[in-house]
Protein backbone atom coordinates (compact mmCIF):
# COMPACT_ATOMS: atom_id res chain seq x y z
CA UNK A 1 0.00 0.00 0.00
CA UNK A 2 0.97 3.68 -0.85
CA UNK A 3 1.82 5.99 1.89
CA UNK A 4 3.43 9.40 2.40
CA UNK A 5 6.87 8.14 2.57
CA UNK A 6 6.85 5.61 -0.17
CA UNK A 7 9.04 7.58 -2.50
CA UNK A 8 11.46 7.13 0.41
CA UNK A 9 11.44 3.39 1.13
CA UNK A 10 12.29 2.90 -3.06
CA UNK A 11 15.63 4.12 -1.67
CA UNK A 12 15.88 3.06 1.98
CA UNK A 13 13.14 -0.09 2.21
CA UNK A 14 11.54 -0.20 5.12
CA UNK A 15 14.42 -0.98 7.44
CA UNK A 16 15.65 2.71 6.86
CA UNK A 17 11.88 4.07 7.35
CA UNK A 18 11.87 2.21 10.70
CA UNK A 19 15.59 3.81 12.29
CA UNK A 20 14.28 7.35 10.94
CA UNK A 21 11.25 6.30 12.71
CA UNK A 22 12.96 5.77 15.83
CA UNK A 23 15.24 8.97 16.21
CA UNK A 24 14.93 11.95 18.05
CA UNK A 25 15.70 15.15 16.80
CA UNK A 26 15.50 18.60 18.30
CA UNK A 27 15.76 21.80 16.23
CA UNK A 28 17.12 24.74 18.10
CA UNK A 29 15.63 27.94 16.37
CA UNK A 30 12.53 27.46 13.95
CA UNK A 31 13.19 30.57 11.24
CA UNK A 32 14.55 30.60 8.21
CA UNK A 33 17.33 28.11 8.41
CA UNK A 34 15.06 25.66 11.70
CA UNK A 35 11.03 25.47 9.51
CA UNK A 36 12.93 24.53 6.54
CA UNK A 37 14.85 21.41 8.42
CA UNK A 38 12.20 20.77 10.65
CA UNK A 39 9.96 20.00 7.84
CA UNK A 40 12.89 18.20 5.85
CA UNK A 41 13.03 15.71 8.49
CA UNK A 42 8.95 15.20 8.82
CA UNK A 43 8.99 14.77 5.61
CA UNK A 44 11.57 11.88 5.78
CA UNK A 45 10.21 9.84 8.61
CA UNK A 46 11.91 11.25 12.07
CA UNK A 47 9.65 9.76 14.57
CA UNK A 48 9.84 12.51 17.22
CA UNK A 49 10.99 16.00 16.58
CA UNK A 50 11.56 18.77 19.34
CA UNK A 51 10.96 22.46 18.52
CA UNK A 52 12.81 24.96 20.18
CA UNK A 53 12.02 28.64 19.92
CA UNK A 54 10.50 31.13 22.15
CA UNK A 55 9.52 33.62 19.04
CA UNK A 56 6.50 34.46 17.15
CA UNK A 57 6.33 35.30 14.11
CA UNK A 58 7.41 38.66 12.79
CA UNK A 59 6.04 40.56 9.37
CA UNK A 60 9.74 40.38 8.35
CA UNK A 61 9.67 36.76 9.09
CA UNK A 62 7.04 36.36 5.88
CA UNK A 63 10.06 36.53 2.82
CA UNK A 64 11.90 33.24 4.67
CA UNK A 65 9.96 31.01 7.05
CA UNK A 66 7.69 28.12 6.12
CA UNK A 67 4.92 28.89 8.50
CA UNK A 68 5.11 32.45 8.32
CA UNK A 69 1.92 33.88 6.38
CA UNK A 70 0.22 37.11 6.57
CA UNK A 71 -2.33 35.28 8.31
CA UNK A 72 0.19 34.26 10.90
CA UNK A 73 1.62 36.91 12.00
CA UNK A 74 1.78 37.17 15.99
CA UNK A 75 0.99 33.20 16.33
CA UNK A 76 3.72 31.09 17.91
CA UNK A 77 6.63 29.61 15.73
CA UNK A 78 6.73 25.98 17.29
CA UNK A 79 3.10 25.77 17.41
CA UNK A 80 2.39 26.40 13.93
CA UNK A 81 5.25 24.75 13.51
CA UNK A 82 3.86 21.79 14.87
CA UNK A 83 0.53 21.77 13.22
CA UNK A 84 2.54 21.68 9.88
CA UNK A 85 4.14 18.70 10.87
CA UNK A 86 0.75 16.53 12.49
CA UNK A 87 -0.75 17.57 8.70
CA UNK A 88 2.62 15.79 7.13
CA UNK A 89 2.69 12.97 9.51
CA UNK A 90 -0.13 12.30 11.92
CA UNK A 91 1.99 9.63 13.57
CA UNK A 92 5.05 11.99 14.73
CA UNK A 93 5.36 12.96 17.85
CA UNK A 94 5.98 16.59 18.13
CA UNK A 95 7.29 18.23 21.80
CA UNK A 96 7.24 22.08 21.14
CA UNK A 97 9.11 24.19 23.73
CA UNK A 98 8.19 27.59 23.52
CA UNK A 99 11.34 28.92 25.04
CA UNK A 100 15.10 30.15 24.53
CA UNK A 101 18.12 28.10 24.77
CA UNK A 102 20.42 29.77 27.40
CA UNK A 103 22.19 28.61 30.57
CA UNK A 104 18.86 29.00 32.76
CA UNK A 105 17.01 26.28 30.39
CA UNK A 106 18.98 23.83 28.89
CA UNK A 107 19.13 21.38 31.72
CA UNK A 108 15.76 21.22 30.92
CA UNK A 109 16.19 20.15 27.44
CA UNK A 110 18.48 17.79 27.69
CA UNK A 111 17.26 16.08 31.38
CA UNK A 112 13.73 15.46 30.20
CA UNK A 113 14.44 14.52 26.22
CA UNK A 114 16.60 11.54 24.97
CA UNK A 115 18.27 13.24 22.04
CA UNK A 116 20.04 11.52 19.33
CA UNK A 117 20.89 14.40 17.19
CA UNK A 118 20.37 18.09 17.44
CA UNK A 119 20.32 20.65 14.34
CA UNK A 120 21.95 24.10 16.15
CA UNK A 121 19.66 27.10 14.08
CA UNK A 122 19.72 29.18 16.14
CA UNK A 123 21.09 32.63 15.80
CA UNK A 124 22.76 34.09 19.53
CA UNK A 125 26.36 32.81 19.06
CA UNK A 126 26.98 32.57 22.59
CA UNK A 127 24.69 29.77 23.32
CA UNK A 128 25.15 28.88 19.83
CA UNK A 129 28.98 27.98 22.02
CA UNK A 130 27.21 27.05 24.67
CA UNK A 131 24.97 24.12 22.34
CA UNK A 132 28.26 23.08 20.98
CA UNK A 133 29.93 22.16 24.56
CA UNK A 134 26.97 20.34 25.36
CA UNK A 135 26.51 17.90 22.43
CA UNK A 136 30.34 17.66 22.66
CA UNK A 137 30.30 16.47 26.65
CA UNK A 138 27.18 14.55 26.14
CA UNK A 139 27.86 12.59 22.99
CA UNK A 140 25.12 13.98 20.97
CA UNK A 141 25.43 14.40 17.60
CA UNK A 142 24.92 17.64 15.84
CA UNK A 143 25.16 19.84 12.97
CA UNK A 144 25.81 23.90 13.32
CA UNK A 145 24.45 26.27 10.89
CA UNK A 146 26.55 29.33 10.72
CA UNK A 147 25.89 32.51 8.86
CA UNK A 148 23.28 32.06 6.51
CA UNK A 149 22.17 36.00 6.49
CA UNK A 150 23.37 38.42 3.85
CA UNK A 151 24.10 35.60 1.46
CA UNK A 152 23.23 35.41 -1.92
CA UNK A 153 23.94 32.26 -3.34
CA UNK A 154 22.90 29.12 -1.98
CA UNK A 155 25.51 27.01 -4.24
CA UNK A 156 28.57 27.59 -1.97
CA UNK A 157 27.09 26.43 1.01
CA UNK A 158 28.98 23.32 2.56
CA UNK A 159 29.22 20.57 5.26
CA UNK A 160 32.79 21.51 6.94
CA UNK A 161 34.39 21.05 10.53
CA UNK A 162 34.38 24.04 12.22
CA UNK A 163 38.51 23.98 11.88
CA UNK A 164 38.15 24.61 7.74
CA UNK A 165 35.82 27.44 8.06
CA UNK A 166 36.62 30.70 6.45
CA UNK A 167 35.34 33.80 5.27
CA UNK A 168 32.26 33.80 7.47
CA UNK A 169 32.28 36.12 10.21
CA UNK A 170 30.09 34.25 12.42
CA UNK A 171 31.94 31.09 12.05
CA UNK A 172 35.02 33.21 13.09
CA UNK A 173 33.48 34.16 16.13
CA UNK A 174 32.47 31.05 17.20
CA UNK A 175 35.69 29.17 15.84
CA UNK A 176 37.85 31.29 18.25
CA UNK A 177 35.39 31.03 21.20
CA UNK A 178 35.40 27.36 21.09
CA UNK A 179 39.79 27.59 20.59
CA UNK A 180 39.35 29.26 23.86
CA UNK A 181 37.85 26.49 25.58
CA UNK A 182 40.31 23.90 24.02
CA UNK A 183 37.66 22.74 21.23
CA UNK A 184 39.54 23.00 17.81
CA UNK A 185 37.71 20.74 15.38
CA UNK A 186 35.00 17.88 15.77
CA UNK A 187 32.56 20.35 15.11
CA UNK A 188 30.59 20.15 12.03
CA UNK A 189 28.83 22.83 10.69
CA UNK A 190 27.21 24.50 7.18
CA UNK A 191 28.87 27.24 6.27
CA UNK A 192 29.67 29.64 2.78
CA UNK A 193 32.67 31.05 2.02
CA UNK A 194 30.44 33.68 0.13
CA UNK A 195 31.51 37.64 1.35
CA UNK A 196 28.48 38.67 3.09
CA UNK A 197 27.04 41.75 1.28
CA UNK A 198 26.92 44.84 3.13
CA UNK A 199 23.10 46.14 4.09
CA UNK A 200 21.70 49.65 3.12
CA UNK A 201 21.28 51.96 6.08
CA UNK A 202 18.18 53.82 4.38
CA UNK A 203 16.30 50.21 4.75
CA UNK A 204 18.31 49.45 7.93
CA UNK A 205 16.51 52.83 9.60
CA UNK A 206 13.04 51.59 8.55
CA UNK A 207 13.60 47.76 9.42
CA UNK A 208 15.69 48.27 12.83
CA UNK A 209 14.29 48.75 16.44
CA UNK A 210 16.79 50.95 18.32
CA UNK A 211 15.50 49.68 21.43
CA UNK A 212 15.51 45.66 20.25
CA UNK A 213 16.13 43.12 23.17
CA UNK A 214 19.67 42.73 21.05
CA UNK A 215 21.84 43.45 18.05
CA UNK A 216 19.90 41.00 15.36
CA UNK A 217 17.03 43.24 16.61
CA UNK A 218 18.36 46.61 16.64
CA UNK A 219 20.18 45.78 13.06
CA UNK A 220 18.56 43.29 11.33
CA UNK A 221 20.64 41.66 8.34
CA UNK A 222 19.58 40.72 4.80
CA UNK A 223 17.16 37.81 4.02
CA UNK A 224 15.81 35.97 1.20
CA UNK A 225 13.72 32.44 0.47
CA UNK A 226 16.12 30.61 -1.10
CA UNK A 227 19.37 30.83 0.82
CA UNK A 228 18.43 29.98 4.68
CA UNK A 229 16.23 27.24 2.80
CA UNK A 230 18.90 25.43 1.64
CA UNK A 231 21.13 25.38 4.79
CA UNK A 232 18.14 23.95 6.74
CA UNK A 233 17.66 20.68 4.10
CA UNK A 234 21.45 20.18 4.28
CA UNK A 235 21.41 20.27 8.40
CA UNK A 236 18.51 18.12 7.54
CA UNK A 237 20.26 15.56 5.30
CA UNK A 238 23.47 15.59 7.33
CA UNK A 239 21.03 13.86 10.18
CA UNK A 240 19.19 11.72 7.96
CA UNK A 241 22.44 10.80 6.13
CA UNK A 242 24.10 9.57 9.64
CA UNK A 243 21.44 7.79 10.54
CA UNK A 244 20.87 5.78 7.56
CA UNK A 245 24.64 5.23 7.25
CA UNK A 246 24.15 1.53 7.64
CA UNK A 247 21.58 0.85 5.61
CA UNK A 248 22.66 -0.25 2.04
CA UNK A 249 21.37 1.78 -0.72
CA UNK A 250 21.62 0.28 -4.68
CA UNK A 251 23.37 3.38 -7.31
CA UNK A 252 23.95 3.13 -10.68
CA UNK A 253 27.33 2.73 -11.65
CA UNK A 254 28.95 4.81 -14.42
CA UNK A 255 30.85 2.74 -17.11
Amino acid sequence: MKHQFSRNELAIGRDGLEKLKQTTVAVLGIGGVGSFAAEALARTNIGHIILIDKDDVDITNVNRQLHALTTTIGQSKVSLMEERIHLINPECKVTPLHMFYTEETYEQLFDEYNIDYIVDASDTIIYKVHLIEQCLQRGIKFISSMGAANKTDPTQFEIADISKTHTDPIARIIRNKLKQKGIKKGVPVVFSGESPIVIRDDVKAVVGDAQGRNRKAQMPPSSNAYVPSVVGLICASFVCNDILKDIEVQRIKDK
